[in-house]
């Protein structure tokens, strides 16, 4: 180094002094950092110093910044810009997944994270999360996880290791990754259960450590997913050693990332890729590790759709999976178009002017819509009416042939398909005899062999170009966002079962699933028109009693779209509870079964099949009809207690119309149910001084969940909306 450094420095305490001169006349980098310090002390500008030792000016701000902040530490270490030592990849991939979109997410995700923007596109090319960076995505784990279609399959964890069972099969492409549909407050309660398992801090819990345990797990996993390769990853702990013969292979998470991260970033590639994979599938896990006391955790997710998919040899592969997220055959181009479609729609027919008036839009602009609707053959004008003064008006309605869907409706006794156009009138109807205990993939077979001969059926009277998707009701509950029915009552065998994704193997158009009452509320909104131009509650007398929603002009799905439970509703209206304090399922709830139970107990012989057959009911309602004192208040009792569910919807929600359909709401007892539950709505609700409540038939025909599932598809479409369709 240069003579004279001995005399910098003069502003710098003796010790600090001594140990920069030291430094300034050695070699390597301190060398010139010591030199910045020394000529700062002496006032010289860093301009000045940045010539004098050939560095830029930042380097020499960035060092006498970092000695005024930190003092002599502060120049040991070279100063990161707040980027971490080591770099997570898999928390980069979860947030990639979380939030895609190109560049400009992994901009954000850099900033988050402290990274350059380099090095999160290196790593999101390395996972292939985007359909440019090749078949993908990839897991580095180690080995590599073969396939591009992964699926997590399974979690076990005991005292001393836990092991994530991951799932893949080889496809040809993967699309890029839409937004994931597990959500933070998911991730965050499964962080919480594992930490229960294996805390952050402190010792692992202690538990059952059994290799046999284990072994048997792995092979629970084949026997239950055969069809997919099965892969355990180890993510924290002892190694659990081979597969003991089960078809597993063994990994390890990749070498930069943590366990936590790599589980989250699974977890969220699984629920970007595959519908199945939504909330539900990891609160179970979260609820199997809560469950988690000294035992292992030995949880397995069910049967993914892809299983029941047996395509015969030589067979054509399936079509490409439609998108169901909108129904977009008819293009409609503003939320205007919708709010004329709704108000020709209730009216049946109405002129220019009144479609103005009702919705507040300009004439000009009704007439520029309505002109565009009638190009497109949504509309068609009706007969001229004469006016008192100036040229007669020409009302427009809507075209029924403009559009039709196909509306399908499960149940465990009956399928039924039917096709209706846009005015809700039934183009055609197939039914098909069902057996609960069916097996699955049988009875997808049969799904899809009825929609596709109701579609046959109906071919000539369907516009190519105006069919607009396929509407399915199910008994709830249902997973909306993966179409998966999870257990219909008396269908046990159908449990978890992926209904919409297997759908969409078949039919190349829009396809939404819908619970069986909620459809029907559907279905009354639309060809109700007028009459149900106001919120209202439809009771859906089927196997089971359900509720459909209508409020604020939309249907009420709720956060998960099981909105209407009704049965726990009336349990606890009558305070009926079991002996664990749930509220009780209450026989009334099931008209079939409990009708001719109640009336066989006060002497009424059986008929028509036995009771709790669909014959047997009918029998009662005939003998009720002709005046049987037995059958009339059996129907009565059952009545009553769905009348007191019923006030507990009127006075929760303040409304003043109750429907009444399904297909237990027949002739026979329509006039029982009608009488009794108007009584208890009217008699003993709370602002009962304030309203009447009326009490109404159904305007659907006995189909009414088949045509309220094919009208959901007119309601996706048409219906006016100032944000997207809720599915939970």
């Amino acid at each position: 180094m240069a003579e004279g450094w001995g005399g910098r420095g003069r502003g710098l305490d003796p010790e600090a002094r001594a140990v920069l001169q030291a430094w300034a006349d050695g070699d390597g980098p301190l060398a010139v950092r010591a030199q910045v310090v020394l000529l700062a002390a002496d006032g010289i500008r860093d301009a000045e110093i940045a010539r004098r030792l050939g560095v830029s000016r930042q380097t020499a701000g960035t060092w006498r910044h970092r000695w005024q902040s930190a003092g002599l530490p502060g120049l040991e270490q070279r100063p990161r810009t707040g980027r971490p030592a080591t770099v997570d990849e898999a928390e980069v991939v979860f947030r990639a997944l979380l939030a895609p979109g190109g560049s400009g997410a992994g901009r954000a995700i850099a900033r988050e994270l402290g990274l350059s923007h380099a090095t999160v596109a290196d790593i999101r090319r390395r996972w292939r999360l985007t359909s440019d960076d090749g078949p993908g995505p990839v897991v580095p784990t180690v080995p590599p996880l073969p396939g591009a279609d992964i699926w997590v399959m399974g979690l076990y964890a005991d005292g001393r290791r836990a092991v994530l069972l991951a799932g893949t099969r080889p496809v040809a492409a993967a699309p890029a990754p839409a937004a994931a549909v597990i959500g933070d407050d998911v991730l965050a309660d499964l962080g919480r259960a594992l930490d229960a398992v294996r805390p952050a801090d402190g010792p692992v819990r202690s538990g059952a450590d059994s290799r046999t345990g284990y072994l048997d797990y792995l092979a629970a996993a084949a026997g239950r997913h055969p069809d997919i390769a099965l892969h355990a990853i180890t993510l924290w702990d002892s190694d659990p050693g081979d597969s003991g013969g089960a078809p597993v292979s063994r990994h390890l998470p990749p070498a930069k990332s943590s366990w936590r991260s790599f589980l989250r970033a699974m977890i969220a590639l699984d629920s970007t890729s595959h519908p199945e994979s939504t909330r539900r599938v990891y609160l179970d896990l979260i609820s199997a590790l809560e469950a988690h006391t000294a035992g292992p955790v030995r949880w397995l997710r069910e049967t993914v759709a892809g299983h029941l998919r047996s395509p015969r040899p030589g067979a054509d592969a399936p079509p490409p999976h439609p998108s169901s997220s909108g129904v977009n055959q008819i293009d409609l181009g503003s939320f205007n178009e919708c709010v004329v479609i709704e108000s020709v729609r209730l009216s049946g027919t109405i002129t220019r002017g009144e479609i103005a008036h009702r919705t507040g839009l300009t004439q000009q602009s009704v007439s520029r819509i309505a002109r565009s609707l009638l190009d497109r053959g949504i509309l068609e004008e009706d007969a001229q009416r004469r006016a008192t003064s100036g040229k007669p008006r020409t009302p427009v309605r809507l075209c029924g042939t403009a559009a039709h869907a196909l509306g399908l409706h499960i149940d465990p006794e009956v399928l039924t398909a039917v096709v209706i156009d846009l005015d809700g009138a039934i183009v055609c109807t197939c039914t098909r005899p069902m057996s609960a205990d069916i097996d699955p993939s049988e009875f997808v077979a049969q799904v899809v062999a009825l929609g596709r001969d109701a579609l046959e059926k109906a071919r000539g009277a369907v516009r190519e170009d105006g069919f607009l998707g396929i509407g399915v009701a199910v008994p709830g509950p249902v997973d909306i966002a993966s179409g998966t029915v999870l257990g219909p009552p008396l269908m046990s065998a159908w449990n978890d079962l992926p209904l919409l994704y297997l759908l969409k193997d078949h039919f190349p158009c829009p396809v939404i699933i819908e619970k069986d009452s909620l459809a029907a509320a559907a279905g009354e909104r639309w060809i109700g028109r007028d009459r149900r131009a106001r919120d209202f509650a439809y009771l859906y007398l089927g196997t089971g009693v359900g509720s459909g929603l209508y409020l604020n002009g939309d249907l009420y799905r709720g956060v998960s779209a099981n909105a209407g439970e009704f049965g726990q509703l009336c349990a606890i209206a009558l305070g009926r509870v079991d002996s664990d304090g749930r509220p009780e399922q209450l026989p009334e709830c099931n008209p079939p079964v409990s009708v001719p139970d109640f009336a066989a107990r006060r002497g009424l012989p059986a008929a028509g099949g036995g009771y709790g057959s669909t014959a047997a009911y009918r029998a009662v309602g005939r003998a009720a009809a002709a005046g049987d004192p037995a059958a009339t208040a059996a129907l009565r009792e059952v009545a009553g207690a769905i009348g007191r569910g019923a006030l507990g919807l009127v006075d929760l929600l303040d409304i003043d119309l109750i429907v009444l359909g399904g297909p237990f709401f027949t002739d026979d007892v329509a006039g029982f149910y009608l009488d009794e539950i108007g009584r208890v709505v009217n008699d003993y609700p709370t602002a009962r001084r304030l309203r009447r409540v009326e009490v109404e038939r159904s305007v659907l025909s006995a189909e009414a969940a088949a045509v309220g599932a094919a009208s959901t598809i007119f309601h996706a479409t048409f219906t006016p909306r100032l944000r997207g369709r809720d599915r939970a």
